[in-house]
């Protein structure tokens, strides 16, 4: 994930073990100069390896017969680290996955043990999710106008990386109309939402350098980053667990909206970057709360005039507010 000085950060879900919860915030207090693609002193694997590894153990010890199973490499009495160094970091998160939700639909009784064990598998799959996206932190970045120690991730907005994320994975894409080497990029923000740009091509994308003239994407999006950050937190908690009232909305229509819509994916919370552009769309498709209770009462059987009763406005606001409603997020 990525906190509000769009750093990133090392999810912990609450009700994780306390021992595993411990080995990785001790982990992320040290993995500053470590990525996975360090081939010298500061490999992340050696990291987990040192940390985690005897974490994952000790708590495996405690669970009960074949619970071990679902946690990479515990079953067989493989250690983590070297379950991520046969399959990768990010074949080991679809692993984590498949097992959690091979837990969830077979063994998972909802008791205070089934839960903690939950959490923690989630945590762990938080911890390899940041490790495949972590880079050095001094790593150089190409193009002489550019900082090797700004932060890299994702756009504030939505889904799509940051320009200089994308730069330093290796896209031009930024720079493509940039012959002299001189275009200031954005750390924040992908080209779509960058905040200002020069140029007048049909796209109206084209970044540039520092300017005044603004980008009108950009300031749509910052007025309802508010409702952009509680619509990702809503469909990560639902994508996490599951299950009905996983959205948290303090709402009952809200969070069985987001339980039917679930349902018809195959996301998952670590899918951080589709999860934040479906985000992104709900916002600017207007997909607002009172439509979400229109959606989740016409998914019960209602009518376009139980529905206004139930929620006391009329029925042609209804019938307006339906129609309006894009084909993907209708519960079909």
């Amino acid at each position: 994930m990525v906190n509000m000085d769009n750093e990133l950060t090392i999810a912990i879900w609450d009700g994780c073990d306390p021992i595993v919860s411990e080995a990785i915030q001790q982990f992320q207090n040290r993995w500053g100069p470590y990525s996975r693609s360090s081939r010298g002193r500061y490999p992340i694997v050696r990291l987990i390896e040192e940390l985690i590894d005897p974490a994952v153990a000790a708590y495996a010890a405690t669970l009960p017969a074949g619970h071990p199973d679902y946690i990479p490499g515990a079953g067989t009495g493989m250690p983590f680290s070297e379950m991520i160094r046969r399959s990768r970091l990010n074949a080991t998160v679809r692993v984590q996955r498949q097992l959690l939700r091979a837990f969830v639909l077979t063994k998972d009784r909802q008791s205070p043990a089934d839960q903690q064990f939950i959490a923690t598998l989630e945590s762990l799959i938080e911890l390899v999710w940041a490790c495949e996206r972590k880079r050095p932190k001094n790593k150089p970045i190409p193009g002489r106008a550019q900082n090797g120690q700004r932060v890299r991730g994702y756009c504030r907005f939505c889904g799509r990386l940051a320009e200089l994320t994308m730069l330093a994975s290796g896209d031009e894409t930024p720079k493509a109309d940039d012959e002299d080497d001189e275009f200031y990029l954005s750390s924040l923000y992908c080209v779509k939402h960058r905040p200002k740009f020069q140029g007048n091509n049909s796209t109206g994308l084209q970044p540039g350098k520092r300017g005044n003239k603004w980008n009108s994407a950009y300031k749509r999006a910052r007025r309802s980053v508010a409702q952009f950050n509680v619509e990702l937190a809503r469909l990560t908690r639902q994508f996490a667990i599951r299950r009905e009232g996983g959205a948290k909305s303090g709402d009952s229509l809200i969070d069985n909206y987001f339980f039917h819509y679930a349902l018809l994916q195959t996301l998952h919370s670590a899918d951080e970057a589709e999860l934040r552009n479906q985000a992104r769309q709900m916002v600017d498709s207007r997909l607002t709360d009172r439509k979400k209770q229109m959606l989740a009462l016409r998914r019960s059987g209602l009518n376009q005039s139980e529905i206004a009763r139930k929620l006391g406005i009329a029925r042609q606001a209804v019938s307006k507010a339906l129609a309006s409603i894009p084909p993907e997020f209708r519960l079909n």
